[in-house]
């Protein structure tokens, strides 16, 4: 038993021993970093768009007929530009209308999305010229186009806007870029950072249970052996 235990420990040992020094180091570096850090949340101004009004707004079917388009779902919201309604179609898509002139909400200007970034930003750094994605960067977390600003301060945080709501809808900083590459490590998914239950992770785990059960049967048995080796001692003393 002894020996079949420690030729699985050691060979298994080989082959998922890096992956758990990485699920140990990841775990400490995801528990000593509070989580409200890494979301960029210390970061964020106390900053409120105004109340929707009580009168004054246009229907969602006038704007609707506006846009030319049959909504299936339609929600009216205050924004940092305004009241808006957002129309669903069938088909899946959202159009952002004005809720007060019935128009299409144009795309945020580069210097407004800098103005709404610094507005809704708390903290040291100045923001820097806006980069506009037409297909949204995998690490914003959300589809689309949109703007980013990035701000100079110590954790060079990024501010991710929407285009036609101006609010900012992911912050990122090298913080944030920190934790997930050892998120990605701890799951083993390198491409997106949100499967847990891909194959590489089953697999590792499932190596490694061995390797745990051997070792506690090898500790099991050395313990068995200093405390007879103690015995011993103690009757000849």
């Amino acid at each position: 038993m002894g020996r079949l235990s420690t030729q699985i420990h050691k060979w298994l040992a080989l082959v998922v021993g890096l992956q758990v020094l990485g699920w140990v180091v990841g775990g400490l570096v995801m528990t000593a970093i509070p989580i409200e850090r890494v979301r960029g949340e210390h970061h964020v101004a106390q900053f409120q768009p105004a109340a929707l009004p009580m009168s004054g707004l246009v229907s969602y079917e006038a704007a609707a007929r506006g846009l030319g388009v049959e909504p299936v779902e339609a929600t009216v919201r205050s924004t940092l530009r305004g009241p808006q309604w957002r129309l669903k179609d069938a088909g899946g898509a959202v159009h952002v209308v004005d809720a007060i002139t019935g128009r299409h909400v144009a795309p945020l200007a580069k210097s407004e999305a800098r103005l709404l970034a610094g507005v809704q930003y708390q903290g040291r750094g100045q923001p820097a010229e806006p980069q506009w994605f037409a297909v949204a960067p995998q690490e914003a977390g959300k589809p689309g186009p949109l703007w980013r600003v990035d701000f100079d301060d110590a954790e060079k945080t990024s501010f991710y806007l929407s285009p036609e709501t101006g609010e900012v809808v992911s912050r990122r900083s090298d913080v944030w870029r920190f934790y997930d590459f050892f998120w990605r490590i701890h799951i083993l998914d390198f491409k997106t950072g949100d499967n847990f239950n891909n194959p590489l992770i089953i697999a590792a785990a499932a190596l490694t249970l061995p390797v745990v059960i051997t070792g506690l049967i090898l500790l099991w048995i050395r313990l068995g052996r200093d405390l007879k080796s103690l015995a011993v001692a103690r009757r000849r003393g």
